[in-house]
């Protein structure tokens, strides 16, 4: 009779013991605490770079529905590129700027059915009604500020790394961002600041394209050459970005200006109509203008922004970059990242990674 009462009991424990080993507890990165099914098998990226991330975890087999946005200008995302099976994915909301921090789609997120919701920048509050609401375990990941390589990255991808099961994934991401940071510190940090010229880069995309005005304080390409920012001299209001009047940009008179090519087409207009303005300026004269892949769309492409690095560094200090094709260069990172060579694909969209500026007569 002691065997009949014994048995539900140890079905019991054993149904509760395997539902614990199958759960994962984490913390994630606005400090809730949230409970998911160990390795989840289908999940959705809602927000600013969260697709990015899971691909750079090479874990895009597990999506099942992306936002609008990303089916929009593919070109300035490699991870979109390199991965086109994501695009047969169902829509699972608009995205886009507009929708940070906002309710997703709760209908369309409920229609591919999916056990993780991953998201960034969006309140815990939010994150908590969310997952309330759709009964789905929803996990907030960042980059920390907008279009700023921050260790938020980082702790991003080992908590994603984590829950997906790409632990060593995630360590190898890290440690080849980390190499590559290594090698254009060995390349640059001893040149000394009076050998190194005065540097701007327009055409910073902030919330859509924009011409020669706009740019960035801290811009990683820059920061990890030691270069001179000029940008560094003017103060932002809103964060890193800063939107610089033509008349201060003539008492900045760069050496050197890079412009982004999310904002190449306007600067070339812009050209046509005020080539007065232009060629006052010192690298217009010289022909020190060079152009960049755009690497702010949607926050920031890492791989990218790594890739115009190199050009940057081999446009400044050519006698350190001799060893480096930035076409082989590009097509390496993006290999690793997002796992295929798109840079050919990026090139027939904005030129050649670190070519003069096309429309300089």
């Amino acid at each position: 009779m002691k065997g009949r009462y014994w048995l539900p009991w140890l079905l019991m424990l054993w149904v509760t013991s395997t539902s614990l080993a199958e759960s994962l507890i984490i913390t994630d990165m606005v400090g809730r605490t949230v409970t998911i099914q160990a390795e989840p098998q289908r999940i959705i990226c809602i927000g600013p770079g969260a697709l990015r991330l899971i691909v750079y975890l090479d874990a895009q087999e597990k999506v099942v529905g992306v936002e609008s946005m990303e089916k929009r200008l593919p070109a300035s995302r490699p991870y979109w590129l390199a991965q086109p099976q994501l695009r047969t994915l169902p829509d699972i909301g608009p995205g886009g700027p507009a929708a940070i921090n906002k309710k997703p789609d709760m209908e369309a997120v409920l229609r591919v059915a999916p056990d993780l919701i991953v998201v960034t920048y969006m309140e815990a509050a939010l994150a908590d009604e969310v997952a309330d609401t759709l009964g789905i375990p929803t996990v907030v990941l960042s980059y920390g500020e907008l279009s700023v390589f921050d260790q938020a990255v980082y702790d991003s991808l080992k908590l994603a790394g984590r829950i997906l099961n790409r632990r060593e994934r995630a360590d190898a991401v890290i440690d080849y961002i980390e190499g590559l940071r290594g090698d254009l510190h060995n390349r640059t940090a001893n040149i000394f600041d009076r050998d190194k010229p005065g540097v701007f880069v327009g055409g910073i995309g902030y919330r859509g394209s924009h011409g020669i005005e706009s740019t960035q304080r801290n811009y990683i390409p820059l920061d990890w050459n030691h270069a001179v920012n000029l940008a560094q001299q003017v103060e932002s209001t809103i964060g890193s970005y800063v939107f610089v009047d033509k008349e201060v940009l003539l008492g900045l008179n760069p050496d050197v200006i890079f412009i982004d090519g999310g904002g190449l087409a306007l600067v070339a207009e812009d050209y046509r109509k005020k080539p007065d303005f232009y060629r006052a300026l010192t690298a217009f004269q010289s022909r020190r203008v060079y152009t960049l892949l755009p690497f702010n769309f949607y926050t920031t492409n890492i791989g990218t922004a790594m890739a115009d690095a190199y050009a940057i560094g081999k446009m400044l200090y050519p006698s350190r970059f001799e060893d480096v094709s930035l076409a082989d260069k590009a097509d390496e990172i993006f290999i690793f990242l997002v796992g295929q060579p798109v840079y050919a694909a990026m090139r027939l969209e904005y030129g050649d990674l670190g070519q003069p500026a096309p429309f300089i007569d």
